[in-house]
């Protein structure tokens, strides 16, 4: 999955979409991206088969079950990776252009990314505003980086050693 280009199941996923009646809405740019990539998912495994064993094993001996050892025990081990693959998406989501382009008709639809296109195309060299609007884009990805960053550090420095 990881090695087909977007560009490969663009009509297919296209025809999909407006058979489902998405088109000209947001859900074509949010639901598949809470469903999760290919490359997220391989990620997050490869995290989880890293957590010791020893670490399960205990929690069964005091009578934990899967479920509590998945959210007592691994789910908040997995904060730094979460965070990581949840940044990402933002990032993936928050910068598409090309989704937009495809699936959005109305423009008073058009998301940001789209939008800040539109206007250089449109209204030329107005470089002031244009950078007004490319600053305004920026600003949710820079908080949502000062807030995450501490999990990134935790992640990093739990990572380093054996505990």
């Amino acid at each position: 999955t990881m090695a087909l280009p977007g560009q490969v199941t663009m009509v297919p996923v296209f025809a999909l979409f407006r058979w489902l009646g998405w088109y000209g809405t947001y859900l074509p740019l949010t639901v598949p991206a809470f469903c999760g990539s290919a490359f997220y998912i391989f990620l997050l495994t490869q995290f989880f088969r890293t957590l010791p064993d020893e670490l399960s094993e205990a929690a069964r001996v005091d009578g934990a079950n899967d479920l509590t050892i998945f959210a007592r025990i691994a789910l908040p081990l997995a904060k730094p990776a979460l965070a990581t693959v949840a940044l990402f998406q933002f990032l993936g989501t928050w910068n598409d252009f090309f989704g937009p382009l495809l699936y959005i008709n109305e423009p008073r639809k058009y998301t940001l990314a789209y939008g800040l296109q539109q206007f250089l195309s449109q209204y030329g060299t107005k470089w002031a505003q244009l950078m007004a609007g490319a600053t305004l884009f920026t600003v949710p990805i820079i908080i949502l980086f000062f807030f995450a960053q501490k999990t990134f550090i935790q992640g990093i420095a739990t990572t380093g050693g054996k505990n």
